[in-house]
């Protein structure tokens, strides 16, 4: 597997992140998601029973579970998370990673998903290291489009800055994000052409800030390139390869917009994209990362918590 294409995989999340408020627009007429989620759902807690910090079996899968409505043991699962995750920021003291700011991020999206304070966890403040701009862009647009969601999570107000860092604001990490708009419109990790899986990462953190005109224009455009990367297969691509990941975070971002899954700009011969990830599904439960790869948890975690915002507006 391309470690390029791994390492954004890992990144996600995202995030689809907010996604799970639900779409907005127009309801779809997906198959009935219902069973699939119960299913998968079940599959995470038993390949998961004890749940700690971690991109895979840790915060994502937490995130999609505690929005899922079916039934998730939350006073033992839930609970085991938590513990876990004190305990770790106990021997870090605190530091998650010293320069990998998404950390902190997705550790704040799971807790507040789950309805613990990330500003007081193990007597550490998770949010604080997200005041420090500099420290939160250095690995690129991923550090402030997660900055930017882990926030609006719980609507919390940003800290102040420890030290001598640059005081970070919800604008200043709007503004870098644009800045590094491709050409044409849409995202990419290095700067070159607009890639799907970044593309969809940054309209999710983009979306709740159209009220500014240069944010709806840039929003309008990545969308547009969204549906010119989709294949004709209806399939995405992302590294030379087909990704079930990356319709799980165009699914998302098409949710915090509003679009209907049934815009006649993403669907390819009269599939959605929701049918689309169905079909990375196994025979196990499990989804693949690519059509003829086996089940993977990443590509699971990913696909469970998109297909539960769909499964929210489904039944809105």
């Amino acid at each position: 597997m391309n470690r390029k294409r791994r390492i954004v995989s890992l990144l996600l999340a995202i995030m689809l992140v907010l996604g799970l408020t639900g779409c907005e627009g127009q309801k779809t007429e997906a198959v009935d998601l219902e069973p699939v989620l119960t299913e998968t759902a079940n599959l995470l807690v038993e390949k998961t029973p004890n749940p700690g910090y971690g991109s895979i079996g840790g915060e994502w899968a937490v995130y999609g579970l505690a929005n899922w409505n079916g039934d998730v043991p939350e006073a033992s699962w839930f609970d085991t998370y938590y513990a876990n995750l004190e305990s770790y920021v106990k021997d870090c003291k605190g530091v998650l990673d010293a320069r990998k700011y998404t950390e902190y991020s997705r550790v704040i999206l799971a807790l507040t998903a789950i309805g613990k304070d990330p500003s007081n966890v193990a007597g550490y403040n998770l949010l604080e290291p997200l005041a420090d701009f500099d420290q939160t862009v250095f690995q690129g647009i991923n550090g402030p489009a997660y900055a930017l969601m882990a926030m609006d999570s719980g609507r919390y107000e940003m800290p102040k800055v420890k030290g001598d860092g640059i005081q970070a604001s919800r604008d200043m990490y709007i503004d870098y994000i644009l800045d590094k708009e491709a050409e044409g419109g849409g995202w990419s990790l290095s700067g070159g052409p607009a890639e799907a899986d970044l593309t969809a990462m940054m309209l999710q953190a983009l979306a709740k800030y159209q009220d500014r005109e240069d944010v709806q224009a840039a929003v309008e455009r990545g969308v547009e390139v969204l549906a010119t990367l989709q294949g004709a297969d209806g399939s995405y691509t992302s590294y030379e390869t087909d990704s079930s990941e990356t319709i799980s975070q165009v699914i998302a971002a098409l949710c915090q917009l509003g679009i209907s899954m049934d815009d006649e700009r993403f669907v390819v011969d009269g599939k959605t994209l929701p049918d689309r990830l169905l079909a990375y599904r196994t025979e196990d439960g499990t989804f693949r990362h690519t059509m003829d790869g086996e089940g993977d948890m990443m590509a699971t975690e990913q696909a469970f918590y998109a297909l539960v915002g769909l499964y929210q507006v489904q039944n809105k």
